[in-house]
């Protein structure tokens, strides 16, 4: 399972390990839209609603999980790039204990707050009962999707994106076949969607730690399940402001829902489905970031910070590349993109459909930005400057992501399209921010081995 990645062509193992990455990632985000592609053929809009409103806040979770995870990924990567496969294993044990109480504690508070979150998301009347059911089956599920981001953080720390794509495909395969079972046979609504998100979740986790047992992947002791200090606070010190971070992007884009809803079902339900679409294209620089985050960390931990920053300039050039693409693309297929999740043939879905065409044109210059940012960030993180990709993403949210869009829904009330330039606009400061930040501190201070 182990793979060093800190010699060979800098270009081959970023193609290399991010295709996986790209995959996971692809089938992952199948879940939301399978979700809602299916509830939108048997259920109407207060449906979709509920599950595009509950999947956005599991989606928040679930992010922050994977962030908090990224202490885990580039402490193991560091140390494999070290060649130093004892403080690689303690870095597991402390990560599994670690993880396990975290999943837990968020499984049990956020059940006891299911209903003011509903609430605090100005979620529409019709879509209240759905919503809470939704999140209450997804809420049950947590450990099992804390158990598997963390074993995928684990795999591509020690350089293997491959595993966690065989995993995840397994869970998209079964989800999409539950939700089929759940909402078409048997007309469940939102709680089949969430049944069969939860579900495929835990089937993901049984086949994970099958294939390790199996494999006799990874080596442990005892030892390496007592909480060490230094370890944990490793892993915390790199996890916990991106988790933060993540979470309050999430925010951000609940804060955008919150701002839909109140103009009506069907901008909340318009909004929603393009937030679904975005995420699905936000896959390559998504990967890029985990790509230059895993790379970079065992280059910087085998003392090779050029091939680290080899690493950062080859995920900008593709993520960008592949952002102009959908950008110019986006702007002839609108129309048609929303259209698969919601009927036209209603006055409603008709509705939707113009609304989503217009805020998605405006949104999508996002993947432009976003790939750059992005790529920086798992560069800062790679390097244990996590706090760097905390800051940028902070002040993007706090001086233009949020105040734009909430200008843009008041004066702009027939059209969502400056809603989505607005959202763009943000990260773009963000990129500003990270250009000028790595050529200040680490173009004339390059990282040293151990940082």
């Amino acid at each position: 399972m182990e793979k060093n990645l800190t010699t060979g062509s800098v270009f081959k193992n970023v193609i290399l390990f991010s295709l996986p990455y790209l995959l996971s990632y692809f089938l992952q985000t199948l879940y939301g839209m399978a979700d809602l592609f299916i509830i939108g053929q048997y259920d109407g809009v207060a449906s979709t609603t509920a599950v595009s409103v509950g999947s956005q806040i599991m989606h928040m979770i679930t992010v922050m999980i994977v962030g908090l995870a990224m202490g885990t990924t580039v402490s193991i990567a560091q140390a494999i790039g070290a060649d130093n496969k004892k403080q690689a294993s303690k870095a597991v044990g402390n990560t599994i204990v670690l993880f396990m109480g975290v999943a837990i504690a968020g499984m049990t508070l956020l059940l006891m707050l299911v209903r003011p979150i509903v609430s605090v998301m100005s979620t529409p009347a019709e879509a209240v009962n759905g919503t809470v059911t939704y999140l209450t089956i997804c809420f049950i599920g947590i450990p099992f999707i804390t158990a598997y981001n963390i074993i995928s953080s684990i795999f591509r720390g020690m350089g293997d994106s491959k595993s966690p794509m065989y995993f995840i495909a397994v869970a998209c395969v079964a989800n999409i076949v539950l939700d089929y079972l759940f909402m078409g046979a048997f007309k469940l609504g939102p709680a089949g969607a969430a049944l069969g998100t939860t579900i495929s979740q835990a089937i993901s986790v049984l086949v994970s730690l099958t294939v390790i047992i199996k494999r006799k992947s990874i080596a442990l002791i005892k030892t390496d399940f007592r909480p060490h200090r230094p370890v944990m606070g490793k892993i915390l010190s790199i996890g916990i402001p991106i988790a933060v971070q993540d979470g309050l992007i999430q925010v951000a884009f609940i804060v955008i829902t919150i701002i839909a809803n109140q103009r009506g079902l069907n901008d909340a339900a318009a909004v929603g489905i393009v937030e679904k679409i975005m995420s699905f294209l936000f896959l390559v620089p998504s990967s890029m970031l985990s790509t230059v985050s895993a790379l970079g960390a065992q280059n910087i931990g085998a003392n090779k910070p050029e091939r680290a920053i080899a690493t950062l300039r080859y995920a900008v050039i593709i993520a960008v590349g592949f952002g102009i693409l959908s950008t110019i693309t986006i702007q002839f297929t609108a129309g048609s993109i929303v259209s698969l999740f919601t009927d036209g043939n209603t006055s409603d879905g008709a509705d939707v459909i113009r609304l989503g065409s217009q805020y998605l044109r405006g949104y999508i210059f996002d993947s432009i930005f976003a790939g750059i940012h992005f790529s920086f960030s798992g560069y800062f993180c790679a390097c244990g400057k996590s706090g760097l990709s905390f800051l940028h993403n902070i002040l993007a949210i706090v001086l233009v992501r949020i105040p734009g869009v909430y200008l843009t829904s008041r004066i702009f009330k027939a059209t969502l399209f400056p809603m989505g330039l607005a959202t763009a606009a943000g990260s773009l400061l963000s990129v500003l921010i990270c250009v000028i930040a790595f050529y200040v501190i680490y173009h004339k201070e390059p990282i040293k081995k151990g940082a």
